[in-house]
Order: structure tokens, then C-alpha cells, then sequence
């Protein structure tokens, strides 16, 4: 075996040439011709029975028998050998031979992820660098990726950095401050290169998320909010939604609302929802107790920071309150006959305003009385003219106060006057005289007829008694003859008269009442 162990070459060729490729002249490198070749039956033995190679028996040429790939024959293994022998059976030889496939740039630069994600704190400080994942590609040497660029954008530049294995892999620098309330997030695009002529690229999609710090406190886009609410409105009422920016994100961003300091009244009046802002009432307003409300509202983030505005909230009248009448002073009975007099005085009130609070009194037109307003809300009702007990001792009086409210409210007040009795009467006879029949010869002490008097006056003043008038002839013995019972009129014969002695005889009786001064008739 003369000759085994010797080694031709080492050949070259490139990678994905054509099936039937030339590589090498063999029977020029062995020394011998080419019909030796055929007689001495020469051959190509290739490692795990893989014809990559040919020999061509009548040129001697050693030829691709397949395209060849590198990448798929050495992977990233440099240089890429394939070893082979050429066997010569007669007399037998074997050469050692080995064939080196050369790289062609025919693969791009490929990133493993379509994105990839960062997240930076928006206060990094400038030169900050940031790794990035490398590209892969399947080429060698020079075919494979050499440099790395980053789209235009005023935040970061691209730096290409080297492995000790030589892969080159990309860093992001920061150049300008970030802002993520400006620019809260960034899409790049990053590109590799290749060595290849001309070049051949890679890209993916760079998704920076700037990470928000606490640099800004809650705003409310108003610092005074006015709000007008009747009184009457149902507890549960919204009043004002309040709003407050916070240009951070996440907890920084989160704004939580609160009353600021507020009042005792404020406390039991308003209520606010610490996440929606909705201030509703937890009460009834009352505006106759309180007519505003003014309280600050504190918004806060989850850092601490806060803003504040401040609520005016501004009770609106309702005509809900009637009228009140107030009795300061009051006379009654009154003296009839009296000249003007002043019955009462009274004052009215309404805890309304504006035309809610204003009123007007009135009383009954047929009365003999009169309302005369006096200072500051107060009347005084007064008679129009004297007043007759004896026509009227008793007066029902309505004092009518109506607001100016809508609806309009009323409020009645009644009072009773009653006239007291002068002695302005005198007794009144029923018949101006009286003709009485007796019998003669009557027994004594008989009763021969009742006179009556009246009085319209009342009380003393109206008690009758009765008296004998002296008879106008002095002749006439009159109190021997009748007598009179003082208090109800009866008349008596004193004795028994005589129809020859005494036909008739005429006498006058007073009637007088008690008063003061007596009036008498």
C-alpha cells in the first residue's frame, strides 16, 4: 500500500455552486494520466457516505456532485474542511484530501425577538447604556454581522460592542433626558448589518416604556368651583364632580380627593367620594341656618404630592317658611263710645328672602278696623270710628299675612276683641203709660199690675229699679194709696179703695239703672 497516508490538496471551492462544478484536476496532481486513472480503478471515498464530490474518470477532474452548503455542513465553524480520500485499487493506493467549502454572504442578520421591551426611569441620567439582544447570522468572517444602526430620534444613539467570541452585539446611550409625560413611550427601530457586499440587514423593533417618577402633583382645572343648590334639595344630591389631573402614571398618577379642613357644619352638610370626586349632600340644607358653604378639596397621588381648589357652595332660597304673627300687645275689652283706639300691636316675620321674605297683612273688609303699618315689619290694627256694644259687643278678627313667595304661603292669625259696656242707655218703658182697672172694696196689699223698663246696656248698667214719682196734685195721697216693688215693677193697693170716694188717679214711676252716671226714664 504504497503511497497510503499522503495527502493532496487542500482544494477549495465555493459554496452553492452548481452540481458538476470544477474543483481540481486530480490526475495532474497524482502524477499520472488519465487512462492509468481507469485501469487502476480510482474512486472517491467521502466520510459518512456523502457524495459531495465526483471524479470524472476520462478528464481526471474532480467535480461539486451537489451544491454545497456551508452553514448546514459546518454551522458556524471556521474554516468549514470536508475530508475525503482517493482510492486507487490497482495496485492499491489512498490519498488523504480535504476540501474547504468558502462562506458566501447568502444570509441575512436575524434577531430572535420582533421586539424587544425596555423600561427606563424617565429621570436616567444622560449616558446611561443600555444592552441590547445581538442578531444571529449563519454566515462567517466578514458575511456576518458587523455593525448596528438605530432609526433617528433625539433620545438615543447605538453603540456596536464585541464579545470576546467576536459576535458584535448593540448598546443603547442615552443623549437627551427623558419626559414621559411628554413622550411616555418610544419605538425604535433597530438594524443590523452584515459585512457583505453589498450588505445584507436585519431589523426589530425596539419598545422603550419610560417609567414614570413621581415629578408631578394633582391639578384641578379650576381653582374656585361655584355651585348654586335650592334648599329643598333630597339628600343624596350631587353638588359638583370635582377633577384633578396628575401627569404621572400608576400610583404616582392615582388621585384620591378628600375635604380639606372642613367646618363642623361642612362635615355634617357634604360628603365626597374619595376616587370619582362626586360631592353629594349627606344632609338637607337649610339656607334660613346656612346660606354657603366653603370648603377646600385636597386631591392626592400615590407619592405624596397634592393639589387643592376650593368649593363655594351657595344655598338657594326656597319658599318653604310661612309667615309668623307676633302679638306684642293686645286691648280688649274696649270701651265703646271711645274715639280711635289702638287694638293691638303685632309684628310679622318670614325667614324667606328677597320676595319669599316679604309679606303682606290684611284683615276683613267689614270690620270697623283698620291695619296701620308702623316701623320695621310691626302694625297696629286700630278702630275705624266708636264702637257700639250695644250693635256689636264681639269681634272675630282675621289678621291674613300672605308672602310674595312662589308658591305664596299664608299665614292666619285670629284674635277677639270685645267691647265693653258704657252706661249710654237709659231704661226704656214697653208703654208709655199704663191704665189699670181695679175693683173697689179690694183687700189690701193687692196686686193691681206689673210696669217694665228695659236697658240696652249691659250689666249694672242695665239693672232696672223701680220708684214713685210724687203725683203732681200734693192733695193726692199717693203712698197711702199704691206701692211699687223696685225691682220688678209690681204694683200693689195699699188698702182697700173706694169707687164713690176715688174714681180714678194717675201717678208716674221712674225707672233707673245702676251706672255710673244713672240714666233714668
Amino acid at each position: 500500500m504504497s503511497g497510503a497516508g499522503a495527502e493532496l490538496g487542500p482544494y477549495s471551492v465555493v459554496e452553492e455552486m452548481e452540481r458538476g462544478s470544477f474543483v481540481a484536476n486530480l490526475g495532474e496532481d497524482l502524477g499520472v494520466g488519465v487512462t492509468e486513472l481507469t485501469t487502476r480503478g480510482a474512486r472517491i471515498i467521502s466520510h459518512g457516505n456523502k457524495e459531495h464530490l465526483q471524479l470524472k474518470a476520462q478528464t481526471g477532474d474532480l467535480l461539486v456532485n451537489e451544491k454545497l452548503d456551508r452553514e448546514e455542513l459546518c454551522g458556524s465553524s471556521e474554516p468549514c474542511t470536508l475530508h475525503f480520500q482517493v482510492l486507487l485499487e490497482k495496485p492499491l493506493e489512498i490519498f488523504q484530501a480535504e476540501l474547504r467549502v468558502e462562506d458566501i454572504n447568502d444570509h441575512s442578520p436575524v434577531f430572535t425577538e420582533r421586539e424587544m421591551s425596555l423600561q427606563i426611569l424617565e429621570n436616567s441620567p444622560l449616558g446611561n447604556v443600555f444592552p441590547l439582544n445581538n442578531a444571529l447570522d449563519l454566515d462567517v468572517g466578514c458575511n456576518n454581522v458587523q455593525n448596528y444602526k438605530i432609526s433617528p430620534n433625539p433620545y438615543f444613539r447605538v453603540l456596536t460592542r464585541e464579545r470576546s467570541d467576536g459576535r458584535k452585539y448593540p448598546e443603547l446611550v442615552l443623549d437627551k433626558e427623558l419626559d414621559r409625560e411628554e413622550e411616555p413611550e418610544l419605538k425604535l427601530t433597530l438594524t443590523a448589518l452584515d459585512g457583505g457586499s453589498p450588505p445584507r440587514t436585519g431589523t426589530t423593533q425596539v419598545f422603550i416604556e419610560v417609567v414614570d417618577v413621581n415629578d408631578n402633583a394633582p391639578e384641578f382645572p379650576h381653582s374656585l368651583y361655584k355651585v348654586q343648590m335650592p334648599e329643598n334639595s333630597p339628600v343624596g344630591s350631587l353638588v359638583v364632580t370635582v377633577s384633578a389631573s396628575d401627569l404621572d402614571s400608576g400610583a404616582n398618577g392615582k388621585v384620591s380627593y378628600s375635604l380639606f379642613q372642613p367646618s363642623e357644619d361642612t362635615s355634617k352638610t357634604l360628603e365626597i367620594n374619595p376616587i370619582t370626586g362626586d360631592i353629594q349632600l349627606r344632609t338637607q340644607l337649610d339656607f334660613e341656618t346656612v346660606q354657603s358653604y366653603e370648603v377646600d378639596i385636597k386631591a392626592k397621588d400615590g407619592g405624596g404630592h397634592s393639589g387643592k381648589c376650593t368649593l363655594l357652595l351657595q344655598v338657594v332660597d326656597v319658599n318653604d317658611n310661612r309667615p309668623v304673627v307676633t302679638m306684642s300687645a293686645l286691648t280688649s275689652p274696649i270701651p265703646e263710645n271711645a274715639p280711635e283706639t289702638v287694638v293691638a300691636v303685632f309684628s310679622v316675620s318670614d325667614p324667606d328672602s328677597g320676595n319669599n321674605g316679604k309679606t303682606v297683612s290684611s284683615i276683613q273688609e267689614d270690620l270697623p278696623f283698620i291695619l296701620n303699618p308702623s316701623v320695621k315689619n310691626f302694625y297696629t290694627l286700630e278702630t275705624k270710628r266708636a264702637l257700639d256694644r250695644e250693635s256689636q259687643a264681639e269681634y272675630n278678627i282675621t289678621i291674613t299675612v300672605t308672602d310674595l313667595g312662589t308658591p305664596r304661603l299664608t299665614t292666619e292669625h285670629s284674635i277677639t276683641v270685645l267691647v265693653s259696656d258704657v252706661n249710654d242707655n237709659a231704661p226704656a218703658f214697653t208703654q208709655a203709660s199704663y191704665t189699670l182697672l181695679v175693683r173697689e172694696n179690694n183687700s189690701p196689699a193687692l196686686h193691681i199690675g206689673t210696669i217694665s223698663a228695659t236697658d240696652a246696656d249691659a250689666g249694672t248698667n242695665a239693672q232696672v229699679t223701680y220708684s214713685l214719682l210724687p203725683p203732681h196734685d200734693p192733695q193726692l195721697a199717693l203712698a197711702s194709696l199704691v206701692s211699687i216693688n223696685a225691682d220688678n215693677g209690681q204694683l200693689f193697693a195699699l188698702r182697700s179703695l173706694d169707687y164713690e170716694a176715688l174714681r180714678a188717679f194717675e201717678f208716674g214711676v221712674r225707672a233707673a239703672d245702676r251706672g255710673s252716671p244713672v240714666s233714668s226714664s
